[in-house]
């Protein structure tokens, strides 16, 4: 994952009252002491395509690790970074830009101030073990992989070992209590290359997992977590064709007035495809049809890093097609969602062979996706505006990782009876806008 996102029970929210706990908080026996979240990027605090320090200390582990200090004081390590501008690339900051138009807006844009990035890349295993054992980039099927710190910089920060296992990196944790959200890039690498993959290697990223390593990988996640006889939670797989990556550039986005749209039909002219004034679908990139080109459907979607200057001025979508790296056809999106509702129900069987209650953030960008409201502040997937993505379109801002926290928090205590207080969304930032 580098890469995505995560809430039903806030589907249950009044949309004007506010969220009011009244319930002493009770464990109710569970053990805290050495909690332990594994998982991807969403669980390191990975935020504007890049992981930072405001990002890691504002993860839901982190978020999660001072509610359950309510009971007793505890000591969660995170690998922090020494800097603010991200690693191994800056971070997306929102400024004012001048597009191939000569218009002025905001957009995301790399981040370009000082930074005292020393030492970002230096392995701090000495000062493990870590509790927040989040990898950005790590599938399930890279957990039984020799030397994945070589390959991976965010493990080679932490790995005590370069040519060991992932698996056997976790094996030094022995949790009290343990979240696991792992999968997710087992099938966004897919998506975010255009459904392109890679058929030169079968277990590259830009690839859906097997589901047999993945169904290997994960089991093994599992009982490396449980083998002392620790308590905890699983969360399955968001369908990653729903966050901002995939729907902020509308299929039906190409508007045009009346000459404009004159000119096409004639340049378009015997192919079948006809455009009107007003708003009309763009033309991608298709080699499985005759004419290599045609009029994307309504369903299908364009990727948020299609090059917005190339769309502006350049013809793509009208006179040029958007090339098929940058679009997921209906065939592209039915094997990402075959393949989640795969892992999901495999995720599903082990919750319940382990006895541990499964998190439904599948569930929760449904819900997200329709709009939430917490005490007075609304919450949606649009993209910046939404307040629970950030700029990269696929990880929580501090408030979106807040509310996964709170579903969490939801589950644990449904499943093992317990009350521990959900936390004040609002308190945490979203999207940073410029001064």
């Amino acid at each position: 994952m580098k890469k995505l996102v995560f809430l039903l029970g806030l589907a249950t929210l009044s949309a004007c009252k506010p969220n009011i706990h009244t319930d002493e908080p009770f464990a109710n026996g569970l053990d805290f002491s050495n909690y332990v979240a594994v998982g991807n990027s969403l669980t390191a605090g990975y935020a504007d395509n890049s992981l930072y320090r405001t990002g890691q200390m504002n993860s839901y582990p982190a978020i999660l690790a001072k509610q359950f200090s309510i009971f007793k004081p505890i000591d969660f390590k995170q690998p922090l970074l020494p800097s603010e501008a991200g690693f191994p690339s800056p971070k997306l900051v929102l400024a004012n830009t001048t597009d191939c138009a000569g218009n002025v807006s905001l957009s995301p844009v790399p981040y370009s101030g000082p930074s005292d990035s020393t030492g970002s890349a230096a392995n701090i295993s000495g000062l493990g073990p870590f509790n927040n054992f989040g990898i950005p980039g790590i599938r399930a099927v890279d957990y039984l992989v020799p030397a994945y710190a070589l390959f991976n910089p965010y493990a080679a920060r932490i790995f005590s070992n370069p040519t060991a296992k992932p698996l056997d990196e976790l094996k030094n944790q022995n949790p009290t209590f343990f979240t696991l959200w792992l999968g997710g890039n087992d099938v966004l690498g897919y998506a975010t290359s255009g459904g392109e993959g890679n058929p030169l290697n079968s277990f590259s990223p830009d690839n859906i997992s097997d589901a047999n390593l993945f169904k290997a990988g994960y089991d093994s996640v599992l009982k490396v977590l449980t083998r002392g006889g620790a308590k905890g939670a699983i969360m399955n797989i968001p369908n990653v064709t729903s966050i901002p990556f995939f729907t902020t550039i509308p299929a039906k986005g190409l508007v045009l007035d009346s000459n404009q749209a004159l000119q096409l039909n004639i340049a378009y002219a015997g192919t079948g495809i006809t455009f009107k004034t007003g708003a009309n679908n763009f033309v991608i990139q298709d080699i499985l049809v005759p004419a290599g080109f045609r009029q994307i459907k309504n369903d299908e979607l364009i990727l948020l890093t299609t090059p917005q200057d190339s769309m502006k001025c350049a013809g793509w979508g009208s006179i040029k097609p958007i090339p098929q790296r940058y679009v997921l056809s209906r065939d592209e999106i039915g094997k990402i969602q075959s393949a989640t509702d795969a892992f999901n129900n495999f995720i599903h069987d082990e919750a319940i062979a382990y006895h541990i209650p499964l998190v439904d953030m599948n569930a929760y960008l449904r819900t997200l996706a329709t709009g939430i409201k917490f005490n007075g502040v609304d919450f949606n997937t649009q993209f910046i505006s939404g307040g629970a993505f950030s700029l990269d379109g696929v990880h929580l801002t501090p408030r979106g990782y807040a509310l996964a926290a709170n579903e969490i928090l939801r589950e644990i205590n449904a499943y093992y009876m317990s009350t521990i207080p959900p936390v004040d969304v609002n308190k945490y930032s979203g999207v940073h806008f410029p001064k």
